[in-house]
């Protein structure tokens, strides 16, 4: 894979940092995910292919532990506000000190300076600042964040995972580590180029939920079927946008211009009537295998059986036959190869991931006798 040979120390955290990791996880890095012991407040649904090690960097002795790992890793992934690190003592001065070679990276909400660099926030809050949120949502409607999935993952998680394969690939030339301030308004914002890049362009010129590409076109949306289902339309270009009328049964010469945006709301309730005559079913007999830019919009539980999906492989199921997509995007000779085992638990590889690290088997006792650190190894089913 092409990350193997790569190892990651992730400090556990919710959502964008545990995507992050097993991104890079999926493309062969060896992730040890540090957990507070007890478990608690670990809740991130996404350590395929990770090891745990439950370690308490509260106190001195659990950050020397750390301390030590980290010096031999090539890549330590941190969640938490600025000055955390620091208050714990392993802010990246003292640990690329230990290790020159270190990729030091720092996922946060709002970055590691600036008024809000110490206060908490989550997606909708990142996507607001990043001036992104007010473009999103329907006309007349209070903007809408699309779940958490803009901020959190794709400008945090994402982002991040860009930014730490840019740094390795750097040090191969240099030799030497860097800190990543990644953070969820600076990447959202990033993400979202394209809109700042045209918003003066007459594509984006109306208000919310009234321009081409955020559902004010009429062939640039969705559209309920007779059954209560929904079709995706997004016939932009004009040879697409005839074969939306064709499959419709609608003739141009009866339509407003295309791009006539006064008339879009009109034209928007012409399609909706005739969409609504027919259901999904009866409507992908019709576009598909066709340019007209329509598809339906498949549930969860349906994306894994639609036969473009089955054929590609574009799902997987893991060891507890859960359904979840396959890491993308495809390479040709090192391909991700997630792992089909169940996600750790809290502290199931602590003395697996010490021993490996050099640290005896007095050491681990020690640490055990003064709770610094904490095993939770599987039992048998006898």
């Amino acid at each position: 894979m092409a990350l193997r040979g790569i190892s990651v120390v992730e400090l556990a955290g919710l959502a964008p940092a545990p995507f992050c990791g097993m991104v890079l996880a999926d493309f062969g890095a060896r992730v040890m995910r540090v957990d507070r012991p007890g478990g608690s407040g670990h809740v991130s649904y996404l350590d395929r292919g990770k090891r745990s090690l439950a370690l308490d960097l509260k106190r001195p002795q659990g950050v020397a532990v750390l301390r030590r790992l980290v010096a031999k890793v090539d890549v330590l992934l941190e969640p938490f506000r600025h000055g955390v690190m620091e208050k714990l003592q392993l802010g990246p001065e003292i640990l690329q000190q230990d290790n020159p070679k270190l990729i030091y990276v720092r996922l946060s909400g709002f970055g590691q300076s600036g008024r809000y660099s110490k206060v908490s926030g989550h997606d909708i809050n990142f996507l607001a600042l990043s001036g992104v949120l007010s473009r999103l949502g329907r006309s007349g409607e209070n903007p809408q964040a699309p779940l958490n999935l803009l901020a959190d993952f794709a400008g945090g998680g994402l982002m991040c995972a860009l930014g730490i394969m840019m740094a390795l690939f750097e040090r191969t030339r240099s030799g030497q580590g860097q800190v990543i301030d990644a953070n969820m308004v600076e990447g959202t914002a990033y993400l979202s180029s394209f809109i700042w890049k045209i918003q003066n362009t007459g594509l984006w010129t109306q208000p919310r939920g009234q321009n081409l590409l955020d559902g004010g076109a009429p062939f640039y949306t969705t559209y309920k079927t007779k059954d209560g289902e929904f079709l995706a339309v997004g016939a932009l270009e004009p040879q697409f946008y005839a074969l939306l009328l064709k499959g419709l049964g609608l003739n141009s010469h009866e339509l407003p211009n295309q791009h006539s945006v006064t008339d879009w709301p009109e034209m928007k309730k012409t399609f909706a009537e005739v969409f609504a005559k027919k259901t999904k079913a009866e409507w992908c007999q019709i576009f598909d295998g066709t340019d007209a830019c329509v598809t339906p919009v498949l549930s969860l539980e349906e994306a894994p059986h639609h036969d473009h999906n089955r054929e590609r492989g574009s799902f997987i199921t893991d060891g507890g036959q859960g359904v979840s997509p396959r890491p993308a995007p495809l390479l040709s000779r090192t391909p991700a190869i997630p792992s089909s085992e169940r996600d750790p638990f809290v502290g199931e590889h602590t003395e697996e991931i010490l021993r490996e690290f050099g640290v005896s088997q007095k050491e681990i006792d020690q640490l055990h006798a003064d709770k610094i650190i904490e095993s939770n190894k599987p039992r048998a089913n006898l």
